[in-house]
């Protein structure tokens, strides 16, 4: 009797489908949420049944650790190694993100909530001049704080303007061998806490012409734009000075190929091809001023009265005017503070929003233009 041995039948080979790492799909949410309750689980299990746990911080961090180790070894094991350190870095960036975020919207929301109440057009028509300390906090009067925050804005913006762009163009337009040490000095500018600012022009010229009997060089609104002028001016010379590597080589080659001098190159082909940039960085370093207090107390020292002459005579600030009345004892008076604060919030959302919308891409809109006229 003669026995005959079948083959074992092998499965069929799974069928591999192409995806990208990135893509995420419903089953991948669940396991996601599978892992953060898993994860959740184990460190309420292990540091609050077996052992007595620090604090909510350690819980939190530890409850992280072995969600990112669930994680990846699941989607390892699902999809592999590439997939599952895709995941790994997606979830840490995001975290992150959401890290920063909560606090700032935690932030705004407590301005808000504390300032929005007694805001009233009256602080934009009156000073603080006849409001006494016992008034409410709807009585407030901003007038004297933004007129000077304005005017020391705008005279920074006369003195950095053009020696922001002029070192911008000397940085990338030359070859001098100076132009390291510039770079450097720029960059080292950068890090300078804005007190130091303030500090330096006060010994250097408000002391000195206090002691002169200068009126010029003492507190006054011109002493506080040029400490505003020292942290201003690293800011857009620095971003301006990447917006110009961004112009295109060819357009300074053809504009000198044509028998244009190099000034003319830049003044004419280079400029005009970065004004979108070059206006962006100086509304970023409008909202990077507008609300600096440190340079203000040894410079302008604030007033509670109207003073449209930053040339003479102390003058207030929206900055300095959140620092005179958050710091009172009386409730009203730190009330009057947050709504301060909250109109400076407001005037920075204000240049980062003129800033997107002035420094958006228009060569999309300009082609459908020429599509348009075109077609006619």
């Amino acid at each position: 009797m003669t026995t005959t041995l079948t083959p074992p039948v092998t499965p069929a080979p799974r069928k591999l489908v192409k995806r990208r790492p990135s893509a995420t799909t419903t089953q991948d949410r669940l396991v996601a949420l599978g892992c953060a309750v898993s994860a959740t689980l184990l460190t309420w299990f292990v540091l609050h049944l077996l052992v007595d746990s620090p604090g909510w911080l350690a819980d939190l961090i530890v409850a992280f650790l072995l969600y990112l180790s669930m994680l990846y070894l699941v989607t390892r094991d699902r999809l592999g190694r590439l997939a599952a350190m895709d995941r790994i870095v997606h979830t840490i960036v995001v975290s992150g993100a959401l890290g920063l975020l909560i606090p700032l919207l935690f932030l705004l929301s407590y301005i808000v909530f504390k300032g929005a109440p007694y805001l009233r057009w009256g602080f934009f028509t009156h000073d603080m001049s006849t409001v006494a300390p016992t008034d409410p906090a709807t009585a407030t009067g901003g007038l004297h704080a933004v007129v000077g925050t304005l005017q020391q804005t705008a005279l920074t913006l006369v003195f950095v303007v053009p020696l922001g762009v002029l070192t911008a163009v000397f940085l990338n337009e030359t070859r001098s061998r100076f132009r390291r040490p510039v770079r450097i000095m720029v960059d080292a500018m950068s890090g300078l806490p804005s007190i130091v600012a303030g500090l330096f022009v006060y010994a250097a010229l408000i002391i000195p012409g206090i002691q002169a009997g200068v009126g010029l060089f003492s507190y006054n609104g011109l002493m506080a734009t040029l400490a505003l002028t020292m942290v201003m001016l690293p800011t857009v010379t620095r971003t301006v000075d990447v917006v110009l590597r961004l112009v295109p080589d060819g357009l300074r080659e053809a504009s000198l190929a044509l028998g244009a001098s190099r000034a003319r190159t830049v003044w004419s082909v280079v400029l005009p091809t970065a004004r979108t940039g070059v206006t962006t960085a100086v509304i970023l370093g409008i909202a990077r001023v507008a609300g600096e207090t440190a340079p203000l107390l040894f410079t302008s020292f604030g007033a509670l009265g109207m003073n449209a002459n930053p040339f003479s005579d102390p003058q207030e600030s929206i900055p300095l005017f959140v620092y005179r009345f958050i710091k009172q004892p009386l409730e009203n008076v730190q009330q009057r503070g947050y709504v301060g604060a909250l109109v400076l919030i407001l005037l920075i959302f204000t240049l980062f929003a003129i800033a997107r919308v002035v420094g958006r891409d228009r060569s999309k809109r300009k082609a459908k233009k020429v599509k348009k006229r075109e077609t006619r």
